[in-house]
């Protein structure tokens, strides 16, 4: 794995997060409010986990699985457009199909795109703690940290579009949120990494 570059960002925000369009091309980058909460061991835990996404190109993967998305929403969008301007007099047309088409495909394709999202964070919490020696204790007290310093003090104004760059879930949601989540339930991820310990 080539070194990517790596960059502290000056926020006051609990953050650490990986980009670029392959493993040569990566950036990994931590903001100084981790690194003022985090121990040593723990800001290595973080940034295995980040060096983790960039080894199984998770961001390529991620990148994919929008543009599909995108894509079935982009569809359903036209055949709701094609419901409500064209084929209604055509034999074997069904509006109330295209409709249906049209609500619930983008929320599949988006659940779906959710669920690789959630997927790939536990393979990465899985892959930092392997490069931390096999020591997943690093990265579940950093995620323990992280996802208390959220709910004392949520993260201000965040966009739903890079929701996915943070290590832990900033946005706060209802009943369903997990459902919707770009991130599995910290505690999950948790007590995944902890498991790792008994084998």
């Amino acid at each position: 794995l080539v070194m990517p570059k790596v960059y502290i960002l000056p926020q006051p925000t609990p953050n650490a997060f990986a980009t670029g369009r392959n493993p040569s091309h990566a950036v990994v980058a931590a903001t100084e409010g981790l690194m003022q909460i985090l121990s040593c061991e723990e800001l290595m835990g973080v940034m295995a986990h980040e060096m983790s996404h960039v080894k199984h190109r998770d961001i390529l993967i991620g990148s994919i699985a929008a543009t599909i998305a995108g894509a079935v929403s982009w569809m359903a969008h036209m055949a709701q457009w094609a419901a409500i301007f064209g084929g209604g007099d055509e034999e074997g047309s069904n509006p109330l199909a295209l409709f249906a088409m049209a609500i619930f495909a983008p929320m599949a394709a988006m659940l779906v795109q959710m669920a690789i999202s959630r997927s790939r964070e536990y393979e990465a919490d899985r892959g930092g703690a392997r490069l931390c020696g096999n020591n997943p204790h690093y990265l579940a007290s950093a995620l323990r940290k992280l996802e208390a310093a959220n709910q004392s003090s949520p993260m201000p104004k965040v966009n739903e579009a890079t929701a996915h760059m943070f290590i832990v879930n900033p946005l706060r949601g209802g009943r369903f949120k997990n459902l919707f989540s770009t991130h599995p339930p910290v505690e999950e991820r948790v007590r995944r990494l902890e498991s790792m310990t008994s084998f």
